[in-house]
């Protein structure tokens, strides 16, 4: 892994997927027979199959690996909940990781076994609150209703009595947003809807963005597309789809949910929007969008790091197994202690 390594060698080889073990590559498989068996040609989710297939898993307040684990309700009126993860032993308010789990907008929840678990280790190794958000998906709910819970996240931190109340305290102004592909382009729309107009906010103050593999695209085939065809998780035929059920009626793809150009719209006069991570992988077929996600902050004059693994598939960090799964919870433990400093 590096930080400006290679951005695919795997790929020059003529591979679509790294070595995996067999039991990974059965729980890869099984990810990707998740999306097609439940998504139906007409833009809808079969949702009671899906409710078998990604059955949740219940909070526990008895701590499992150390991270303690309840459900707690951000907006009665919306219905909307999260998942609030800390670990068992902490005393003093805590800095707290907004995350938005990935599923292109359609998929998942926060009480997904793989979301469950990653918030855990996310919690455990950067010793912080993991706020994670059960936004509502399309195609019930399109977008910008997923945006609209994520502001909705940071309005429930805002208040002094949700962040006091929470054992351990919650430090609202130690927030970063955290997502990984949908969950990624979640956490940066939110993170510039916050930046556009901060003064909303009396309590929380964003401290950092990480975007793990974020789901940006367009109408053409960018070559890392064409030369992954056939890679895990990620295809053509899966994300296209999920761009259908989740844009506007009648929205292509220039649209700022899914341009990565236009995401960045207003944020050159937004001093408030957060130092960027964006996460790419070199066996992911999205990892060119996501390039041009950060040329496109960069352009805005917005501090963006990259963290590249070109071994990586897409949602490798779902896979503990994965070495380099442990090195970007080591990453994220950094940027979050970085905080403290400030």
């Amino acid at each position: 892994m590096g930080e400006a390594a290679d951005p695919a060698p795997a790929a020059a080889r003529g591979r679509v997927a790294p070595p995996m073990p067999w039991r990974t590559r059965l729980a890869v498989l099984a990810a990707g027979y998740v999306t097609d068996a439940t998504r139906r040609a007409d833009g809808t989710v079969n949702r009671r199959l899906l409710g078998v297939l990604d059955k949740g898993v219940a909070a526990s307040a008895a701590p499992r690996h150390g991270v303690a684990s309840r459900d707690v309700v951000l907006d009665a009126a919306v219905p909307l909940r999260a998942r609030l993860f800390h670990p068992a032993a902490a005393r003093r308010p805590l800095p707290v990781v907004v995350f938005f789990h990935g599923g292109g907008f359609a998929y998942l929840s926060a009480a997904s076994p793989a979301y469950d678990a990653a918030c855990r280790r996310i919690a455990r190794h950067a010793a912080a609150a993991v706020l994670s958000v059960d936004y509502r998906r399309a195609p019930e709910h399109r977008c910008p209703a997923a945006y609209d819970d994520g502001l909705a996240a940071l309005r429930f931190l805002d208040d002094p009595a949700n962040a006091a109340a929470a054992d351990p305290p919650l430090d609202p102004a130690r927030c970063f947003l955290a997502g990984d592909s949908a969950g990624g382009n979640i956490a940066h729309h939110v993170a510039r809807r916050y930046a556009l107009d901060p003064s909303r906010f009396a309590a929380v103050r964003l401290r950092g963005l990480v975007a793990i593999q974020p789901f940006f695209g367009g109408e053409e085939r960018t070559p890392a597309e064409l030369r992954l065809d056939g890679a895990p998780i990620v295809s053509v035929a899966r994300t296209d789809w999920m761009w259908r059920a989740f844009l506007p009626p009648g929205a292509d793809r220039a649209h700022e949910a899914c341009s990565p150009d236009a995401a960045v719209a207003g944020l050159e006069a937004a001093p408030a929007f957060p130092p960027a991570t964006v996460v790419v992988g070199g066996y992911d077929p999205l990892q060119d969008w996501q390039r041009r996600y950060c040329d496109a902050l960069r352009g805005k004059g917005k501090e963006v790091r990259v963290l590249e693994y070109p071994g990586a598939i897409h949602a490798f960090y779902v896979f503990p197994e994965f070495a380099d799964a442990k090195d970007l919870m080591l990453r994220i433990k950094d940027i979050v202690a970085g905080s403290g400093s400030e």
